[in-house]
């Protein structure tokens, strides 16, 4: 295994400070072992964006990622999280040692991950890890509770996570992520206790470049998987590898042309979300079963002697609550995947309208402007293609919303058509 910083691609600049940062709290820690009640004064708490480099290295309590989805900003948490766990009295971060491995493979004692198992991230959990990560480190330098998606943090949640991170404990840090600094994402109060490092979405070369390096993909499909995949690398690895994948993204941009058409309007939007509602389970048939037997087997079930053949009494709640949990992961499985797609549908109505205004872009959809885009902006005015994308947006934001997917995507296929159709 390499570097953990390696995983981050594209980020070099980031890295440097995040393995500056991690190289100082190596100096804070040795302090704090050896009693010295002044070390925490050594954190730099100034969270303003524009540092001195000096400044950007020393360490502080609390961070927050941001960039777009797929730039990397959980990986670059965890490698963070590793860096700073990290063993090796040579170089930060070097992958090899046991906290390397245990914290990116996410098993490490002291490293608290956070992520919502459904739609969002309950005051309940962040009050749990929060008091547990409030100990002292059993193995490692530091306790850390790492949020990956604090954007789906409850107002509650938010607010017990605010008063853990205004009063930390002395070796507890916390690395949270969201997509973006917009008081949507995260709470301003919150935002403003932690220094904010920024990602970018990784160049269409570099992501090729790794999935022919790593991968082992052909080049000439890496190279088109990286460019309709908006940066994002691991879905630059699904759609080079998964036909399922293509197949979905297909459905997706089909819905611009079959809008414009009464007939086969509607019957695009319920495939759009059937095939979505599809993805989910069998992700969560995967993730399901050896949780549930899991969960058994600890609880006797599955056992050879007089009464282990079912679980004890007393015990209903408990498989009842885990059932409660995975049916709201399905949801929001299935709620991730039809973004995704609307995602890609917004990228294909925004290809349209950069050509018909003339702007000199990089198409998001590259694959699709001979046969799709180009005669789409040949066709539609550029405030009707204008409104499209405003469809879908507002589609995105009523699923945000919890309205029904049926509803939220029927109403922009509608929409879509009603402006296509007067063009």
């Amino acid at each position: 295994m390499t570097n953990v910083f390696d995983r981050l691609i594209g980020q070099d600049a980031l890295v440097a400070d995040l393995r500056g940062a991690a190289t100082s709290a190596r100096s804070i820690a040795a302090r704090f072992d050896e009693g010295d009640a002044g070390a925490v004064s050594m954190f730099a708490g100034d969270p303003v964006d524009e540092l001195p480099t000096a400044v950007r290295e020393s360490m502080t309590h609390a961070w927050l990622f941001t960039g777009p989805p797929g730039s990397g900003r959980s990986v670059a948490a965890t490698a963070f999280a590793a860096a700073l766990e990290c063993q090796s009295p040579v170089e930060v971060g070097c992958g090899e040692c046991h906290s390397c491995t245990t914290v990116m493979g996410g098993t490490h004692g002291d490293v608290r991950h956070i992520a919502p198992e459904g739609l969002s991230i309950s005051v309940k959990s962040i009050r749990e890890i929060v008091s547990v990560a409030a100990r002292r480190p059993t193995t490692g330098r530091w306790q850390i509770v790492l949020v990956e998606d604090a954007d789906r943090l409850t107002e509650q949640g938010a607010n017990a996570l605010l008063k853990a991170v205004e009063e930390p404990p002395e070796r507890t840090l916390f690395l949270l992520c969201a997509p973006s600094v917009a008081p949507e994402d995260i709470s301003i109060t919150l935002r403003s206790r932690c220094r904010h490092v920024a990602l970018t979405s990784p160049p269409v070369d570099r992501i090729a470049q790794v999935l022919v390096e790593r991968d082992g993909i052909d080049a000439e499909r890496a190279q088109w998987a990286a460019s309709v995949s908006g940066g994002h690398v691991g879905r630059a690895r699904r759609l080079a590898t998964d036909e399922a994948a293509r197949n979905q993204r297909e459905q997706a941009l089909a819905v611009a042309r079959a809008a414009t058409r009464e007939s086969t309007a509607l019957g695009a939007a319920d495939r759009l979300v059937k095939k979505a509602t599809e993805t989910a389970s069998a992700i969560s048939e995967e993730l399901d079963a050896p949780e549930t037997e899991e969960l058994l087997t600890a609880l006797g079930a599955g056992g050879t002697g007089k009464g282990t053949a079912r679980p004890p009494r007393g015990t209903a709640g408990v498989i009842k609550g885990l059932e409660s949990r995975q049916k709201s992961r399905k949801t929001r499985l299935a709620r991730d995947a039809l973004d995704l797609a609307l995602v890609d549908l917004v990228a294909l109505f925004r290809d349209a309208l950069a050509l018909s205004t003339g702007a000199r872009v990089t198409l998001m959809q590259p694959d699709k402007e001979h046969d799709v885009i180009r005669p789409m902006a040949e066709y539609a005015s550029p405030d009707k293609l204008l409104a499209c994308v405003e469809a879908v947006l507002e589609c995105r934001e009523a699923l945000a919303g919890n309205v029904k997917p049926k509803f939220a995507v029927g109403a922009m296929v509608v929409k879509i058509g009603d402006q296509l159709r007067r063009s």
